[in-house]
């Protein structure tokens, strides 16, 4: 049975997650996991590398503790508000005799795609291919075989800031650990949560963390818009902080264990006080449900504002997918579909194999999907082989036939 390893790491603005998994045939087996609270980070980005260094370095030791073994490597995810994206397109001639093209085609017209101009200061994380032209012809798949005077690419590239991803990627490796890959965290999240029926007819995945919410809107089971927005728990805790006047810690503490933002008015536990201090100390629980309420609010209207188009029902028919730590505050999907008025779900990672139970929760969306990205990637490759094997039987046929 073949076996491989591997291994993800999400840095993020309240926790850093390390997991470790094998790689069958049979799929994924989660071997260890490792969370820690984050340290030295702000909205994605690092503005301590010694800190941010220590908790990573404590969560893959934990990790690595749990599995009986070292991580060599990890997919990592990135996010941020310098993180941004464009939809390119690119063209190219098919000038050999038979007009057949090949994998060698796709290539060249991807890289004529990315040869977008991108800041100095900015470095190229992805670039999707959304669809194929061929001959003016669209919505082609995969082109590969086909005969063609001319094919063209639609593609989504997304860049983010170089001192940025250099910063992340050099407290990683001061550790040991190689970065196999830098991933745009809600494409890893959306591997994780997201049905192919949802990315076929048009989902909006809305991954609220600590410091950012990342969206990525899918389309025709292709990528079609992706942002950042620099709103999400930590403005929810600093309401609750400044509104109840306490401090963030203990804001953050109550928002875990009381927040909800639908409570239920004829309840009588929505009348009743809560003690928060040793002194007796308390606040209503109407009022710290309403502050929370009134944020999450604001956030679920900023999340349709950034969608690419105002007709958003015909352009995600499936809903808004909520994941990450955000999705944990209780009636954010009824919330969700009354501010909408659309379809709203909770986006819950799959359960994988091994010592998985912990990863049970929206928190852990883009770790799950970290792993699942490598397993993409693996397709891919396969499918390329498997391209250019068809494509050289091709050509061996056409020879024949001459």
């Amino acid at each position: 049975m073949k076996r491989d390893r591997v291994g993800a790491i999400d840095v993020g603005t309240t926790k850093v997650c390390t997991i470790m998994a094998d790689v069958n045939d049979d799929g994924l087996r989660v071997l260890g996991v490792g969370v820690v609270p984050s340290h030295g980070l702000h909205k994605g980005l690092v503005v301590s590398i010694n800190e941010a260094r220590e908790s990573i370095r404590e969560s893959v030791r934990l990790a690595e503790q749990m599995a009986g073994r070292k991580l060599e490597s990890a997919y990592v995810g990135v996010t941020g508000r310098h993180v941004s994206a464009v939809n390119k397109t690119g063209s190219v001639s098919i000038t050999r005799n038979n007009q057949i093209v090949r994998p060698d085609d796709l290539k060249r017209v991807l890289d004529v795609a990315r040869n977008v101009k991108v800041a100095a200061e900015n470095k190229v994380l992805h670039v999707i291919p959304r669809g194929y032209v061929v001959d003016g012809q669209a919505g082609v798949r995969n082109p590969v075989g086909l005969q063609a005077y001319r094919l063209d690419v639609e593609t989504h590239i997304i860049t983010a800031a170089a001192t940025s991803v250099q910063n992340l990627t050099k407290c990683i490796r001061s550790i040991g650990v190689e970065v196999e890959d830098l991933v745009m965290e809600p494409l890893a999240s959306a591997e994780a949560v997201l049905e192919p029926d949802e990315k076929q007819g048009g989902v909006l995945l809305a991954d609220i963390g600590g410091g950012t919410t990342d969206l990525a809107l899918f389309k025709d089971s292709t990528i079609y818009h992706t942002s950042v927005l620099p709103v999400a728990g930590y403005q929810v805790t600093r309401d609750i902080s400044i509104g109840l006047g306490i401090n963030y810690e203990l804001a953050e503490e109550m928002k875990k264990r009381y927040g909800d933002v639908t409570p239920r008015e004829q309840d009588d536990a929505a009348a009743k006080e809560i003690a928060i201090t040793g002194d007796g100390h308390s606040v209503s629980y109407r009022d710290l449900s309403e502050i929370i309420r009134v944020r999450v609010g604001e956030l679920l209207r900023l999340i349709m504002l950034e969608l690419p188009q105002s007709d958003y029902h015909k352009l995600i028919p499936s809903g808004v997918v909520i994941t990450g730590g955000g999705a944990n505050l209780p009636g954010i999907a009824e919330l969700g579909q009354k501010i909408m008025r659309m379809p709203v779900r909770l986006g819950v990672p799959m359960m994988l194999p091994g010592v998985s139970d912990m990863l049970d929760n929206p928190a852990y969306a883009t770790s799950v999907g970290l792993l699942m990205w490598k397993l993409k990637s693996e397709d891919t490759e396969t499918s390329k082989t498997r391209r250019k094997g068809l494509h050289g039987l091709l050509v061996k046929m056409l020879r024949l036939f001459r």
